[in-house]
């Protein structure tokens, strides 16, 4: 198939993508006003439908590896494109993110990830964004579920790096909840930006969990080699030569 042709058929997946998060918001905000379940199905619901098209409309089939999560517990992942959480949210029972800040004006997705209990951290200040997360995440109304983070806060391409930070450590020390690292290798299929999505099978893989009680070194450096070998493994496995030969991000 020409790049011409798949670029079309990517252009026609994301428009539908988002005027179908029009119609989802529609038909699930007056349940989700009233009733969270609500705002969980409709999140649920809009994921599995891009997963679908996806699968048709661009030929990039997603798989869940692993063993999907259903307790209160930490989900620390790899982020490489939006289609990473459109996986990742379509499994969980109960999502919630640690997200940025600028995301909460942003229509629809900012009132849905408020109802379902983001919690939104300014990242151009670094030590009260930190103690507002953890004062977010441990007060005593803050929903229950799977709190996911992404360690190097941001979209990273698949040939790039970027170290781990350490708010990841600082929830796992405050919460004493296990962390279930994830791989992925989504970012060879869906870039961080464009209409491109190539063909092929994106992978999330949620790995063995580390359980609470490691110091913030010990816990850091599993979390970074498993994730990080995982994820590269993955890319090889879709065909991609996982080297990185830069840093860059968003």
């Amino acid at each position: 198939m020409s790049y011409a042709i798949q670029w079309l058929r990517s252009l026609f997946f994301v428009v539908q993508m988002y005027l179908m998060m029009a119609v989802l918001a529609v038909f699930f905000t007056p349940w989700a006003i009233f009733d969270r379940s609500g705002a969980y199905a409709g999140v649920r619901t809009y994921c599995r439908w891009v997963r679908w098209t996806a699968g048709w409309m661009c030929g990039l089939r997603s798989e869940v590896r692993g063993i999907v999560p259903t307790d209160e517990v930490l989900v620390a992942s790899k982020h490489q494109s939006f289609f990473d959480i459109i996986i990742i949210v379509s499994v969980l029972p109960k999502p919630k993110f640690i997200m940025k800040a600028s995301l909460r004006r942003a229509p629809i997705l900012g009132w849905y990830a408020k109802r379902i209990g983001c919690i939104a951290v300014d990242r151009g200040k670094r030590a009260e964004a930190m103690r507002q997360m953890i004062r977010d995440v441990t007060r005593g109304d803050a929903p229950a579920g799977q709190l996911i983070i992404y360690p190097q806060g941001t979209r990273v391409a698949p040939d790039a790096t970027k170290p781990y930070k350490i708010g990841t450590a600082v929830l796992y020390r405050e919460t004493g909840q296990d962390c279930v690292p994830a791989a992925t290798n989504v970012g060879v299929f869906w870039p961080r930006t464009g209409i491109y999505r190539k063909p092929g099978l994106a992978v999330v893989e949620f790995l063995e969990p580390i359980r609470a009680g490691l110091n913030n070194s010990s816990f850091m450096a599993q979390l970074e080699d498993v994730v990080e070998s995982r994820s590269i493994a993955l890319m090889a496995e879709a065909g991609f030569d996982a080297r990185p030969v830069e840093k860059r991000a968003d």
